[in-house]
């Protein structure tokens, strides 16, 4: 796979804000999001079709595509930023021009709903994507010292990132043992299934696996995993993080039901490669940031991660 990093971010460079999936109910949180970055010195262009509404998604494919392709084309845009996730980013990925992507490479930063983009430009150009900050949902209001040190030091240096330091110094813990280095890609866990059998998924081959979900109860992310067994795909990659599983417990004891842990058990102890949990990435707030297409160092004998080449040029 050949790798395609984007350019490094500068002061004054402009940043070009779209809505791929779905809108925020409160637009301000855009606005504020604006305020925001301007504020650290970069200038902002929003798509012309932010803010709109098409039932979930925010506003129809022919809009939301014309922002992605326009600020692809846009000479002075630097970096791109979603809005949010939610749901509509999949709908898009057989209308893309990715032509017009290879051709002008940029930073694009997102996560959950935005993983089946950063999945499809991972695979049709090499393209590094980072699974990162949103305008509409990190940006917008107090934002956290953590995963703004992280992202920004990401976007705009070209220094290999090093280990990983988890907020408040929380442990990463393994659930079986090993010390490998491979290109990670992942992402949102249904968002990753929901591209098994097409031409979107990048080759599982020899990478490491990442994967983070919200609001699925354990029988649902069991149905998940299991696809992902059943396509021979946890068989093909070296390694495994696993990030922040949201609100993925069932909360009435009057239900049958396993155990989030029981599932993950289920689907990885058998596997003989190394993998950890309790890696901060997912839907919470001191989140880190991860560079889609990077090689990563995982070490599960002495549980640190490690970004083991810069993510920008």
């Amino acid at each position: 796979m050949k790798i395609v990093k984007p350019k490094k971010l500068s002061k004054g460079d402009v940043i070009g804000i779209i809505s791929p999936a779905s809108s925020p109910d409160d637009l301000t949180r855009i606005e504020n999001g604006v305020k925001y970055f301007e504020k650290l010195g970069y200038r902002v262009e929003i798509g012309r079709n932010v803010g709109k509404y098409h039932g979930y998604l925010a506003g129809t494919n022919e809009e939301r595509l014309e922002d992605l392709h326009g600020m692809f084309n846009n000479k002075n845009v630097k970096a791109i930023i979603c809005v949010r996730g939610g749901y509509g980013s999949p709908r898009l990925l057989d209308k893309i021009d990715y032509k017009l992507i290879a051709a002008n490479p940029k930073i694009f930063v997102g996560y959950s709903d935005i993983t089946a983009l950063q999945l499809a430009f991972l695979k049709k150009i090499g393209l590094v994507t980072f699974a990162g900050p949103m305008v509409a949902v990190d940006f917008y209001d107090e934002v956290s010292p953590f995963t703004e040190e992280m992202f920004w030091t990401l976007i705009t240096s070209k220094k290999s990132f090093g280990k990983i330091r988890l907020p408040d110094d929380e442990k990463i813990f393994s659930i079986t043992k090993g010390n490998i280095k491979g290109r990670i890609v992942g992402g949102n866990l249904a968002l990753v299934t929901s591209l098994v059998g097409t031409d979107f998924l990048p080759d599982f081959k020899e990478k490491i696996l990442f994967l983070e979900e919200v609001g699925e109860l354990p029988y649902r992310v069991d149905r998940m995993l299991n696809q992902l067994k059943l396509a021979k795909l946890l068989k093909q990659v070296k390694g495994v993080i696993l990030g922040t599983f949201t609100d993925c417990n069932e909360i009435d004891p009057n239900k049958r039901t396993l155990t989030l842990g029981e599932v993950i058990s289920d689907y990885f102890e058998d596997l003989n490669i190394p993998i950890v949990y309790n890696f901060k990435h997912g839907h919470i707030k001191n989140n880190i940031t991860i560079p889609f297409g990077t090689m990563f160092k995982l070490n599960a004998s002495r549980n640190y991660v490690e970004i083991a080449e810069s993510a920008v040029v």
